[in-house]
């Protein structure tokens, strides 16, 4: 019987281990120890006494897959589309809006993603405002939903070209245009600029300031302290993200990036993080009549940090994997290919100091797989996050 505050051991001995970093090992076991890795060992070495040991030396072993940009748990599967809680249509900015207080922890995507090996994803509000919302991130399993954050709020999430225009031009409102899109957004960040000076010089002189929910909620972006996600497909909507970002000095993203391929190389001077996708969607929109599976393969010959994207519902976040092979059809390094839906992706969320590989001291997010993980006949067969089995392809849940 395990003593009282004795963390859980497992030890899984796999045939091979894919560790995200870009190293394949043989004949490697991993060692968890509570929610963490402990170490990564050559099979043969001597188990930790009392561990439970997993023989698993033909399976693939991987880091827990990460999704960058879904909208899971405020489109729930299985929901109207009405029923969504990811965009408020009223008006184009909203930055007081907040994920956290919309995610239905029991959204089936949660499961489902369980079984096609992500543990973690980013969740956003939808792209129909100019500024939409507060986003986070969560872990998989389907829980409260403060055990299932990881960091909440993750990033403010902003959009460029048609979304916001179709929108408000229905409602007869602005914006109408790319122009009024980006007009709205510098206007935005500008009162946001004034608010925090009447609020700093009202606190000098010990006067209270009425608060401004909208205005507090963009501050954190203004200082740094929290990323904006830019929506943009078309190069003029990407160049001008980029624009305005450098105007106000913002930690920023490209989400979706879809025409990326034809500026690479002025995106890797501008040093930009982009998140690639979905590439296996259709092209309902003019703005993606230039998708091709072509761009992470060309942004990675340019030195572009990317990593691959779902959009779930857009695409099913259970397929990550897929995605991700069938860039490689295009040209992406395998080893490329599995870092733009592991550590890449941990990175482009600034959270690679917890997930994204198989490294000593990270979260134990694991994923067994039977066969090569970007082999699209290839199945998750258990997934594990911070140590705990949650998917067994043997068992129902």
């Amino acid at each position: 019987m395990r003593k009282k505050n004795e963390k859980e051991q497992k030890y899984l001995m796999g045939g091979v281990v894919l560790t995200g970093t870009g190293k394949r090992l043989e004949n490697a076991a991993v060692a968890l120890e509570g929610h963490k890795i402990v170490s990564i060992d050559r099979n043969g070495a001597s188990p930790p006494k009392g561990a439970e040991v997993l023989d698993l030396r033909d399976k693939v072993i991987s880091p827990g897959l990460i999704d960058a940009h879904v909208h899971m748990g405020v489109y729930p599967e299985g929901f109207p589309e009405d029923f969504g809680d990811g965009n408020e249509m009223v008006e184009p900015l909203t930055p007081h809006l907040r994920a956290l207080d919309a995610l239905y922890p029991d959204d089936e995507a949660f499961t489902d993603a369980l079984a096609g090996g992500v543990t973690c994803v980013q969740s956003l509000p939808g792209s129909a405002n100019v500024i939409g919302g507060q986003g986070l991130i969560v872990k998989t399993k389907p829980n409260l939903i403060e055990r299932m954050a990881l960091k909440a709020p993750s990033a403010m999430k902003a959009a460029l070209g048609e979304n916001p225009v179709r929108v408000y031009t229905a409602l007869k409102k602005a914006p109408n245009t790319r122009m009024g899109v980006a007009a709205l957004m510098r206007e935005a960040f500008v009162k946001a600029q004034n608010y925090r000076e009447k609020l700093n010089f009202t606190q000098t002189k010990g006067d209270p300031l009425e608060r401004d929910l909208l205005m507090e909620s963009l501050l954190p972006v203004l200082d740094r302290k929290l990323t904006l996600r830019v929506h943009c497909h078309r190069v003029d909507d990407i160049q001008t993200a980029v624009r305005i970002a450098e105007e106000f000095n913002l930690d920023f993203t490209l989400e979706h990036c879809t025409e990326g391929h034809k500026i690479a190389s002025w995106l890797a001077e501008k040093k930009v993080r982009v998140a690639v996708g979905p590439s296996m969607s259709t092209k309902p929109k003019i703005e993606l009549r230039a998708k091709t599976w072509d761009t992470p393969r060309i942004l990675w010959e340019n030195g572009v940090r990317f990593c691959i994207i779902s959009d779930h519902p857009v695409t099913p976040v259970e397929h990550l994997n897929v995605y991700a092979s069938l860039a490689t059809r295009a040209g992406l390094p395998p080893e490329e290919a599995l870092r733009g839906v592991t550590l890449y992706a941990a990175e482009h969320l600034g959270i690679a100091d917890r997930v994204g590989s198989i490294e000593p001291g990270k979260d134990a997010d694991i994923v067994v797989w039977d066969g090569d993980p970007l082999d699209s006949r290839s199945r998750a067969v258990k997934t594990f996050i911070a140590g705990e089995l949650v998917y067994d392809s043997g068992l129902r849940y």
